[in-house]
């Protein structure tokens, strides 16, 4: 990907993962250690409850980084996808004879597409992962 393309999309997706965080994990980090701290107030409790309890608190939020997880892995699989068409098409060119300047042109043309499509992209995914995280903090009842 372009030098200065780059940055922009790490910034974009960092933007969107703190976002993550701080509307969505966070509640749910709190719920779970609610819920594990009123696992070990349970004073009538055998350890191996408290234990089954606790596990029981930490699943949402276990259950929770799947979903985003496999969403940023699709999101760079997508775009190192479409980086390497753009590169194999330059490749192509410069094997028919075309000057090699035109052909790094076309190529930052081509990547420059594919940062501003996956751009785009961002705010349907961030979406996606608020909708999918919501409905995981909502089952996550101690």
């Amino acid at each position: 990907m372009a030098e200065l393309q780059q940055p922009q999309v790490q910034e974009a997706v960092d933007s969107m993962v703190k976002s993550l965080e701080r509307e969505n994990i966070r509640k749910m980090q709190g719920l779970m250690f609610r819920c594990s701290t009123a696992c070990c107030e349970e004073s009538q409790a055998s350890m191996q409850q408290v234990h089954q309890c606790i596990e029981h608190c930490h699943a949402p939020l276990a259950q929770a980084q799947a979903p985003v997880t496999s969403e940023l892995e699709k999101f760079q699989d997508r775009l190192a996808r479409c980086t390497m068409y753009c590169n194999d098409k330059a490749k192509d060119s410069i094997d028919a004879g075309s000057k090699e300047l035109h052909v790094k042109q076309q190529q930052e043309t081509c990547v420059t597409k594919c940062v501003d499509d996956h751009m785009n992209l961002i705010p349907t995914m961030t979406r996606k992962m608020k909708e999918s995280l919501s409905s995981i903090g909502e089952t996550a009842v101690c």
